[in-house]
């Protein structure tokens, strides 16, 4: 390369002398000019033929790997010594970067696949994401880099340089290393960026940075002079690769064609083709693509149609992307008017839409939208044939990309005419003004919504919103004016919401709006400005103006909702309480503040409950006598608070010391209209609650007043007391005041406590009195189950003809009781009903046929046996509605009952339906469900048989959720042989039940057969085998592969262990000391830290830094994870040091700064751990969820809440990270408990259920737990304090449920009966319970807790329920005593043991080697659990209404 470089000017071209082809044949194969460079960009003239093995293919069309863009010039030398430097990632990080690889090529691949371009900003997150990692590997580099080219026809050439420049120099400092395909893809981004460069200074920046070139290099590099038109310094490089004996191949000879027409020379060019002849290469279809650009260049349009003709009559043919070569050099030498000619020759061939998408978007960024415009016209005429809606909205794409390149709104407007007139797009305007906004283009926006009015649009306000949010976080004033003087000048008046939100907070004051509006010209004496205005002076405290803006007869209606925030806000001042009493009076008075419904509006009564529940303790105590002044001034005033917001104002104030502050509230409360001759209001429970309404019905009837809304709330209380004979005794005395809400909810509970005709006769009564009312589906459904139940079918038939005539459409939650319903016939083995029901739902439209409607009909027939009319009934339901359920129980039953004929007879059905290989893959899983393993094995033998991974996968999954060995056994070793069969899936399946059911043996035994096997197991499948022996503390028979950025668990006795044997490593560096090098000592140290011996590891590194030795960053990296891992941070720290010392640049990972938070949290010192986690923002690093949450519980256990405040505010800025917002309110009030400051975190935990209604489910339990394991009783009785005021006066259960299930938890059990007598509707969250139970059954040794509930809770759920997940427990702890003193129990008890818990207590017998004293239930695991889910899904639908 040096003599290439001393001889760069001195030779001189000859072709005759000069070439040494490749070969004598006619040209390389077509596919290999499937793609050489998107559309749209300078035709190069050459395409690599020859592929590298083990380089990514760059002649494929149909993938990523074919696109060849890239980089830039500077600095893409590396030195030496630094490249000597580079260290060798460990297995571990080369691991992750073959991972993120695949993810990113993927990503890439796919959008070349789909439109043959990426997005600049999709190319941009792979970048940050490679960067994350901190070691990027060469794939990587070069992913990124040939993407800086034609495959961003939307971004600017310039653009793409500094793309590809800021790409080069990151990856290079984050120590990627370059070699010759990073440089040749550099050059192929020069070229198709039209970047001018010095070929002779880019060989020596290569020669600085020793990477030697190769043929493609010279190639690209002869391209680049001729695309100059420099012979001269093409025929130097042509000289040097003849020296090197290299071949000439047909893509030098395109570059020279290029290159002879640039130098003015046509006549050289055009006989470079006989020079091919001569040479023995026959031209083809690149070499005439490069000839016809060169002409098109020139505007000879008749050169252009000859060697046309000539390609034709030679049996050559150009591709459509081929001619849009031509177009595009057409129109960039400004030769528009012969495009058509050109468009017109194109065949229209797969992949023309994507590649002529890319054309226009090319032309319209080089500045040739007309050009563009002309080519999309030409196919979009193909997509709207397609077009399967009736209002095509194509060439969104254009318009966009002409808004993102400023393109002159008259020639847009132009294009969006064009476009509707053609019928191409139903409303191009408003799309191009939608795509002005996003990109903030205020001037272009506006002018398109002048075009829009004209043309008879309608304009709305929001369109504005956009601009004004922009102006607004930039504080540009004018801008905001200028944006309203736009809405003015078309007419289009500002709403409220746009001038609170949008408009006035861009201003310091609103009088300072006012007057920049005066100065502006701006007239706006609008009723929306007026409103606005009303809610600013609200959220200032300028009471004095709202009232007099309040009182002017000239404000418009605004409800009290729309500014109540503020007004609450302005109010908790008490600064002037009688013009406060005035606004109050205002608004409840004042019907332009509360047109809502009277009847389900309070708004004044909940202003004041709102407006007391804002003041803390010390607030109230402190204004206690304005307070009581502002409450007597409005008892003067008439105003009237309902009995509900009376207690609960009562409530908030009863912690609060202020007696008399409460009487002056409750003599708001009007005691004629709540019939209070006394204080009834302060009664409590539901017993008061009843006798109220008893006397408010009494004196409504007697007064002769209509009492339909007290009479509904008196039935529903009733109802959910379930007491049906008191709520019907009431509706008969009061007939005439019922609502068909009120009937709603007497027939719901009618259903509920299964009375049919109960619940009919309501019905009918409703339909009397009102034929049109409707019930909701909930309701219906309820009603057809328990009709259809009790052998009222065609009352039954009658209600969803009833649904269909009202047009009540069936819901997906009320999906399942139909189903239910269903389900209940099938187990009594009435098939008329279900044949009944699904006729009528299927012809009235209710729902459309599926499997699981169509499943009660078969299970119907298996259950009682009848096994003929169940294959009758799967053939009617394929045959009426193309369903097929049940087929897998169906199969089985006749394997069971031998029934061969009938078997064959249903094989050939589904053969002919289904085809033959699903046919024997549901033979082949029957066999194997009920142990016929023989003719399991001929089935998976038979020949041409492959692995349907998805087959395969259910019968998995369904032996997993059944727990069911035996059969999935069978299923692994059976298909050893089969076709295509993924061994390690079939493993990891297996693992995965040995998981679920503890069973070690039969995981050691599985980990001999794939040894047998000779099977190389994924990580994954190493992980589980590896977790299982460790549950059960048996030895690991292999090296754990780790995944670093999971919590590695302390391991003292295994790190023991290995330490004693580990002496043998360090031995072996050591006594070869004198022969050891960077790379012994970095493989020594690297295996240790895979081991778990990090402190061997740390020992050899001291060793290698004693001699100088630098051993690179991933090196370092691992060590200090490894350290970490360990719990040793202080050698972490040094390890850190002695890094920094040698690399200035140096560092830590992700993953290496997540443990360094853990460990510091673990030491107590969340202080230094929050320093780093705020580095890793800074660094844009992103902490995992596991890291967050530990560091927010370090600052709880330290007190600091400010600081978790701040790490919630940090975390929010993260998209990618979500964690519930519940656990940063739990760290917080945790936080504030350890400053001793238990008011303000009971202050905190409480504004959780009372502030805002949808976190009533929100679990508190984590501070209980934990205020409990620290026995802190102060403030374990404010939070068990604060727990009960919410349940009994807030009717909000959720804290004093989570109180109750930690005490149980932590073994408090008379804490948690006393908290029951307390709070008793605490035994009411049954769904709560269920889930604990649930929950405790899945894991080993919770008996005692589930044993624990159930004493103190028997009614929590149905004793069958309980004693099932007992024996549940009891299988996963092995207790057959226990589990037998349970089966005791339940017979004793005379509770029916259900099939799946049986089924259970029989394998326990079968483990232990006792003789069961029952029968054990035939069926399989999975067929219980599913019996028993649909049972209790009929016995639980209706609650639900």
């Amino acid at each position: 390369m040096a003599a290439l470089l001393r001889s760069a000017r001195l030779l001189k071209y000859s072709s005759a002398s000069l070439l040494h082809v490749l070969g004598n044949s006619r040209h390389a194969p077509a596919a290999g000019r499937l793609y050489s460079g998107a559309v749209g960009t300078p035709r190069i003239g050459f395409c690599v033929r020859q592929t590298v093995p083990g380089r990514l293919n760059v002649n494929s069309l149909f993938s990523y790997r074919s696109a060849l863009p890239c980089v830039s010039c500077r600095q893409y030398g590396v030195v030496p010594e630094q490249r000597g430097m580079r260290d060798e990632p460990s297995g571990a990080v080369r691991s992750k970067q073959a991972q993120q690889f695949d993810w990113a090529l993927a990503k890439l691949d796919n959008s070349v696949r789909r439109t043959g371009r990426v997005t600049k900003t999709l190319l941009l997150r792979i970048f940050h994401d490679i960067c994350r990692t901190g070691y990027p590997s060469g794939n990587q580099a070069l992913l990124l880099l040939r993407s800086c080219g034609s495959l961003l026809p939307e971004v600017p050439q310039t653009e793409r340089i500094e793309l590809s420049q800021r790409i080069w120099d990151k990856l290079q400092e984050l120590g990627s290393i370059y070699d010759v395909s990073h440089y040749n893809a550099l050059l192929k981004t020069y070229l198709q960026n039209e970047f001018k460069f010095s070929p002779t200074d880019f060989l020596a920046k290569m020669e600085a940075a020793n990477v030697q070139p190769n043929r493609v290099t010279y190639q690209r590099l002869i391209a680049a002079y001729c695309e100059d038109g420099d012979i001269e310094g093409a025929s130097t490089i042509l000289g040097f690769m003849k020296t090197k004996d290299l071949p000439i191949t047909e893509a030098v000879f395109n570059s020279l064609v290029t290159g002879h027409a640039r130098a003015g020379d046509m006549d050289s060019a055009e006989g470079i083709l006989s020079v091919m002849k001569g040479a023995g290469i026959e031209p083809g279809p690149d070499t005439y693509l490069s000839l016809l650009n060169v002409y098109a260049e020139k505007g000879d349009i008749a050169k252009i149609k000859q060697t046309m003709e000539t390609m034709e009559n030679g049996d050559i043919y150009l591709m459509d992307r081929d001619l849009m070569q031509v177009v595009f050099s057409l129109t960039k030498a400004g030769h528009q008017q012969y495009v058509p000619e050109i468009v017109e020759r194109m065949r229209h061939e797969r992949g023309y839409v994507p590649d002529a998408m890319n054309l226009c978007l090319s032309l319209i960024t080089h500045g040739h939208e007309e050009a563009a415009f002309s080519v999309l016209k030409s196919f979009t005429g193909l997509l709207a044939e397609s077009q399967t809606n009736d209002s095509p909205d194509l060439g969104n794409f254009f318009l966009r990309h002409c808004v993102n390149m400023d393109k002159p709104v008259e020639n847009i407007a132009a294009f969006c005419k064009d476009l509707k007139d053609s019928g191409l797009h139903s409303s191009p305007l408003h799309f191009t003004l939608q795509f002005a906004l996003e990109a903030k283009k205020t001037t272009m926006a506006i002018a398109l919504m002048r075009m829009m009015k004209d043309e008879g649009f309608p304009l709305r306000p929001h369109y504005f919103w956009p601009l004004f949010t922009h102006h607004q976080k930039d504080k540009n004033i004018p801008g905001v004016i200028e944006a309203l003087k736009g809405m003015q000048e078309l007419g289009l008046p500002a709403d409220v919401d746009t001038f609170s939100n949008y408009i006035l907070p861009s201003f310091p004051s609103v009088d300072s709006a006012h007057t920049s509006f005066k100065e502006a010209g701006v007239h706006l004496d609008t009723d929306s400005l007026i409103a606005a205005e009303l809610r600013t002076e609200a959220s200032r405290g300028n009471f004095a103006g709202l009232l007099s803006l309040m009182s002017s007869p000239a404000i418009p209606a605004i409800d009290l909702s729309s500014f109540r925030s503020s007004l609450i806000s302005g109010f908790r001042g008490f600064q002037d309480v009688e013009i406060m009493a005035k606004i109050t009076e205002l608004l409840y008075k004042d019907a332009r503040f509360s047109n809502a419904d009277p009847e389900t509006s309070e708004n004044v009564s909940y202003f004041l409950y709102n407006l007391i529940d804002s003041l803390n303790e010390k607030e109230v105590q402190s204004k206690e006598e304005k307070l009581r002044e502002y409450f007597s001034l409005l008892k003067n005033m008439n105003i009237n608070i309902s009995m509900n917001i009376f207690r609960g104002i009562r409530n908030i104030l009863d912690p609060y010391h202020v007696p008399e502050l409460i009487k002056d509230v409750f003599a708001l409360v009007d005691k004629k209209e709540n019939g209070m001759a006394t204080d009834v209001a302060l009664l409590k429970g539901s017993e008061g609650r009843l006798l109220f309404l008893e006397r408010v019905l009494a004196e409504l009837k007697a007064e002769g007043k209509p009492a339909n809304s007290t009479l509904k709330k008196m039935i529903a209380l009733l109802c959910t007391e379930e007491k049906l004979e008191q709520a019907l005794e009431l509706k008969t005395q009061y007939e005439a005041d019922m609502t068909p809400a009120t009937y709603a909810m007497l027939i719901n509970m009618c259903c509920l406590l299964d009375n049919a005709e109960e619940a009919l006769k309501l019905k009918r009564e409703l339909a009397s009195k009102d034929s049109v009312v409707a019930l909701d589906s909930q309701k219906y459904m309820a009603l057809v189950r328990v009709l259809s139940k009790h052998g009222k079918l065609e009352e039954a038939i009658e209600m969803l003809k009833e649904m269909k005539e009202k047009d009540v459409p069936l819901r997906e939650g009320t999906f399942n009781l139909l189903i239910a319903a269903m389900n209940t016939a099938a187990m009594k083995g009435d098939s008329n009903t279900i044949r009944r029901l699904q006729e009528t739902i299927f012809t009235l439209g209710l729902a459309k046929p599926s499997n699981k409607l169509c499943a009660p009909l078969i299970a119907c027939y298996l259950e009682s046996g009848d096994i003929a009319g169940a294959f009758d009934a799967v053939w009617e339901c394929h045959n009426q509605y193309n369903q097929m359920p049940k087929i897998h129980d169906l199969v089985c039953s006749l394997v069971e009952k031998g029934d061969a004929a009938l078997l064959q007879k249903v094989m050939e059905f589904l053969s002919q339906e289904r085809g033959e290989m699903m046919m024997l893959y549901d033979l082949f899983f029957a066999f194997l469900q009920t142990g016929r393993k023989k003719e399991a094995h001929k089935i998976i033998e038979t020949p041409g048989l492959r692995a349907r991974v998805t087959r395969l996968q259910w019968f998995a999954e369904k032996c997993i959720a059944a727990q069911q060995m035996e059969p999935l056994e069978n299923m692994v070793d059976m298909t050893i042989k089969l076709f295509e069969c993924d061994r390690d899936d079939m493993y990891h399946y297996l693992l995965r039940l040995c998981k679920e059911t503890n069973n070690w043996r039969t995981a050691e035994a599985t980990w001999m057969k794939m040894q047998e096997e000779n099977l190389a197991p994924r990580e994954r499948t190493l992980r589980l085998l590896a977790e299982i022996l460790k549950n059960n503390n048996q030895e690991v028979p292999f090296e754990v592969p780790e995944v670093w950025f999971e919590e590695v668990k302390s391991q003292p006795e295994m790190l023991e262990q290995e330490s004693r044997n580990a002496s043998s490593p360090r031995e072996r560096v050591t006594t070869s000391s004198k022969e050891a090098t960077v790379e012994d000592f970095k493989l020594k140290l690297l295996s240790l830290c895979k081991k778990g011996q990090a402190q061997e590891a740390f020992g050899i590194l001291k060793e290698a830094d004693s001699r100088g030795m630098v051993l690179g960053p991933a090196t370092y990296d691992n060590l200090i994870k490894a350290l970490l891992a360990s719990g040793n941070i202080e050698d972490a720290i040094a390890v850190k040091n002695i890094a920094s010392s040698h690399l200035p640049r140096f560092c830590l990972s992700d993953n290496a700064n997540n443990l360094f938070i853990i460990s510091q949290v673990k030491r107590c010192q969340a202080n230094d751990a929050l320093k780093i986690f705020k580095g890793m923002l800074q660094a844009d690093q992103v902490p995992s969820q596991f890291t967050i949450s530990r560091l927010v519980q370090g600052l709880a256990n330290e007190g600091n809440a400010q600081d978790i405040q701040e790490v919630e505010a940090l975390v929010k800025t993260l998209g990618s990270v979500k964690l519930s917002n519940i656990m940063f309110v739990n760290n917080t009030a945790l936080a504030h408990i350890k400053n001793g400051d238990i008011d303000s975190a009971v202050e905190l935990l409480e504004s959780v259920y009372t502030q805002n209604t949808e976190n009533q489910n929100a679990s508190i339990s984590f501070v209980f737990r934990k205020v409990l394991e620290a026995n802190n009783d102060a403030a374990l009785d404010r939070l068990s304090a604060m727990a009960e005021r919410l349940c009994n006066h807030f009717a909000s259960y959720r804290a004093a449920t989570d109180l109750f299930l930690a005490y149980l938890d932590m073994g408090r059990t008379e804490e948690a009966k006393f908290l029951l007598q307390r709070c008793a509707a605490v035994n009411e969250q049954k769904g709560v319970m269920f889930t604990y139970m649930l929950r405790a059954a899945q894991k080993p040794g919770q008996a005692a807790k589930i044993k624990r509930l159930s004493e103190l809770i028997p009614d929590f759920t149905e004793k069958e329920n309980i004693y099932s997940h007992l024996m549940k427990c009891y299988s996963l702890d092995k207790d057959l005593s226990s589990a037998k003193a349970l089966y005791e129990r339940m017979q004793a008890e005379g509770v029916k043991a259900e099939d799946l818990t049986l089924k259970r207590l029989a394998l326990l017998y079968t483990e232990a080697g006792e003789t069961l004293p029952f029968q054990e239930p035939p069926e399989s695991f999975s067929f219980y659990a599913e019996k028993l889910n649909q049972q209790r899904l009929e016995s639980m639908g209706p609650a639900g209404n």
